[in-house]
């Protein structure tokens, strides 16, 4: 059994903590990480799925710290890309599959059972879920939109 905690994203000012962008925005993101190692995507380099167009292992000696979850890459130009844009690389509602959500269900996506569309990853509990998706992308993000806010209210515990 694969056990997950959920990590807290954390707004950083642009007094830049973080190396971020300065937004101060009240972002309340999760992120879906491994319970034990704190890793996001199982340890995956989130950029690679971009550039390779598949999912590679990150390196532990190439580690960043972003949105509550250590993400781990395969070179240092992968984990630049990444701090200067977590919200393009970083799989889109924290890696939850985007299909249970619009389902208004938290399920967590695998690292293996992926697809980017509009420029955004998405990770899948499992295979049918990325079928669905892929036959109505539009119509799955517009209901998984309208869920998320509610679901993270959820994992929020408020």
């Amino acid at each position: 059994m694969r056990y997950l905690r959920i990590a807290r994203v954390v707004a950083i000012a642009a007094a830049g903590l973080t190396g971020g962008s300065g937004d101060a925005g009240a972002i309340t993101e999760r992120v879906v990480v491994n319970r034990y190692t704190g890793l996001a995507i199982d340890g995956h380099d989130p950029v690679a799925y971009f550039t390779d167009g598949q999912p590679t292992r990150g390196d532990r000696d190439i580690e960043a710290v972003e949105r509550g979850a250590v993400w781990r890459f395969r070179n240092d130009a992968n984990r630049a890309a990444f701090l200067a844009h977590p919200e393009i690389y970083g799989p889109r509602y924290g890696g939850y599959d985007p299909v249970d959500v619009a389902r208004g269900r938290i399920v967590a996506g695998q690292a293996q059972v992926w697809l980017i569309s509009g420029q955004r990853l998405y990770l899948f509990s499992r295979d049918d879920n990325r079928s669905a998706f892929m036959a109505d992308p539009a119509g799955v993000v517009k209901q998984a939109d309208g869920q998320w806010p509610v679901l993270l209210e959820t994992l929020s515990g408020h």
